[in-house]
């Protein structure tokens, strides 16, 4: 007979089996205000459909899988022939297939196609992120191939396909391809203009030689790589494709993949080229302008990545309190608890609202509207820096909800915690993204007008709000020796921008939250320090996923 000893009680039940996009009221209500009225209703059963199938045990248990067998390079066959593959999983598989099928490389083609794709982007991230960087560079490579609309004629449709195909073979036998990125190297890290990777014309217009090392290439098991090399005019951007067109391997020599510590389900690598064929994309000596585009889609991604992120945590935290009790009651009615849960809530909420809204800039910006153009040159690296940055404090903070739970790997929370800076790192990490603000204040001014007409809109509705606004205005009036402050600075313009979307569009307790912790200093350093009188118990039900 089995003892009472064993008999299991007060365990909140696994997060499963729900809807992740129709239980998220901040990211339903942000795709409801950002699209029109037909796109909207499309998207609406679109993404409950990925979100069912997001919130599946199925899907979940592909995630743990795929996380809990990290991919295995093969550099040579059974019979010593060079062949440099990766394999993985095929929980991997799987999901990523899911992710092409869902349109997670397909923002271009539709009305509203970014923020529908931001919105399937976030609830993505949710089951398993390695998948992200395919998916995310895939979708970025598009913008960058339109400087040579030859090459996006031949790849574009290809790029944007809903057919996931994993064999190496030529792209134009492939209904559907994916894309991986290599600007780093070893000598130069985030300057890429050090690298070193040369460029030898070939007697092909257009085809160059490359000779290299690149000391992180993304997702090399992909179909193509937009790469930086030196031409004879400087540095350009190349598009390497992994198997040529008569079917033979191209010259892409997988030297090792790198042991991180989160983000394991994919493969990084470092990779050498000897001689590897490469088409020029855009014009020699260009390859900087040519490949910002791209730069600028993933970097975006990297604060939908961030915001996913930090909504499983807070969803994870808020859903295990509601069920545990403690000290005579449910966790999430303790004041204390309650403090807490609402702080990361607030955070959340005003990084989802934020990446929507860029999505919903890059829609207005494809169509044609040069003030949103600018906004983003302006805000995309604020949000960058200060949104990837608040994830891994929310992740740990989340994790530590659920007590000695939390710190267990079948909690699913340790996962979120390794892989919460790596956004911060990715695609150009703090100092880079704080000098970039520094550079569009300084080049650009109609980024800082259209940012200020964006905050603006929201001026009146909170002293503390406009207060933030009026010190901006000061700090930004003497940019001189800013290069030490630049961190700062970004910060700043990324709070007081998510404070007056909150004010705007959240119920007035997120907003009264938000701006008496993040902008009028009645918070503390860590989380759960909200002044008590403020309405938490209505930020925590509007975190609470919908089971």
């Amino acid at each position: 007979m089995a003892g009472s000893t064993h008999t299991v009680t007060n365990q909140a039940p696994p997060l499963t089996g729900y809807d992740v996009f129709t239980s998220d009221r901040v990211l339903t209500e942000a795709v409801g205000r950002h699209l029109a009225d037909r796109p909207r209703e499309e998207a609406l059963v679109e993404l409950s459909g990925l979100g069912r199938g997001c919130g599946s045990f199925q899907t979940q248990e592909w995630g743990a899988q795929a996380d809990a067998h990290p991919p295995v390079l093969r550099t040579h066959d059974r019979y010593g022939h060079r062949v440099d593959e990766v394999d993985f999983h095929p929980a991997w598989h799987r999901l990523l297939g899911k992710g092409v099928s869902a349109g997670l490389t397909d923002a271009w083609s539709r009305p509203g196609g970014q923020v529908r794709r931001a919105a399937a982007f976030l609830m993505w991230t949710q089951v398993e992120a390695g998948t992200c960087c395919p998916l995310s560079m895939t979708h970025a490579a598009v913008p960058a191939l339109r400087a040579d609309p030859e090459l996006a004629a031949e790849w574009e449709p290809r790029l944007t396909s809903r057919v996931y195909d994993r064999e190496l073979r030529p792209a134009r036998l492939k209904a559907g391809v994916l894309f991986g990125m290599g600007m780093t190297e070893k000598q130069g890290g985030s300057d890429v203009r050090a690298n070193t990777t040369s460029a030898r014309p070939l007697a092909e217009a257009g085809a160059y030689e490359l000779t290299g090392h690149k000391w992180f290439c993304s997702a090399p098991m992909s179909d193509g790589f937009l790469v930086l090399a030196r031409a004879p005019e400087g540095l350009t951007c190349f598009l390497v494709p992994r198997v040529l067109a008569d079917g033979t391997r191209n010259v892409f020599l997988i030297q090792r993949l790198k042991d991180k510590l989160g983000n394991r389900s994919n493969a990084s690598a470092e990779v050498e080229f000897a001689g590897t064929w490469a088409r020029r994309v855009g014009a020699e000596g260009r390859g900087v302008p040519t490949i910002i585009d791209m730069v600028a889609a993933t970097r975006l991604d990297c604060v939908l990545g961030s915001a996913g992120l930090m909504r499983q945590a807070v969803a994870q935290a808020v859903h295990h309190c509601a069920y545990r009790e403690a000290f005579g009651g449910k966790l999430v009615d303790k004041p204390l608890m309650r403090n807490v849960l609402a702080d990361l809530a607030i955070e959340s909420e005003a990084a989802t609202t934020l990446g929507l809204r860029l999505a919903a800039a890059c829609d207005a910006a494809a169509d044609g509207d040069e003030g949103e153009r600018a906004l983003l040159r302006l805000a995309v690296p604020a949000a960058k820096y200060w949104v990837t940055k608040r994830c891994a404090p929310v992740a740990v903070e989340a994790a530590e909800c659920l007590g000695g739970n939390g710190y267990v790997e079948e909690s699913g929370l340790p996962r979120l915690v390794r892989e919460s800076p790596l956004n911060s790192i990715w695609e150009g990490a703090g100092n880079v993204q704080a000098l970039d603000v520094l550079r569009a204040l300084g080049r650009e001014p109609a980024a800082l007008d259209a940012y200020l007409t964006e905050v603006g809109a929201a001026r009146g509705a909170d002293h503390r709000l406009d207060a933030a606004i009026r010190d901006l205005l000061t700090d930004l009036a003497d940019l001189a020796a800013a290069e030490g402050r630049a961190r700062l600075l970004a910060e700043r313009l990324a709070l007081v921008l998510q404070g007056a979307l909150l004010v705007r569009y959240a119920p007035p307790e997120v907003a009264d939250a938000f701006c008496a912790a993040r902008l009028g200093g009645d918070g503390g350093a860590a989380f759960g320090t909200l002044p008590p009188t403020l309405d938490l118990a209505a930020v925590v039900e509007r975190a609470r996923p919908a089971v």
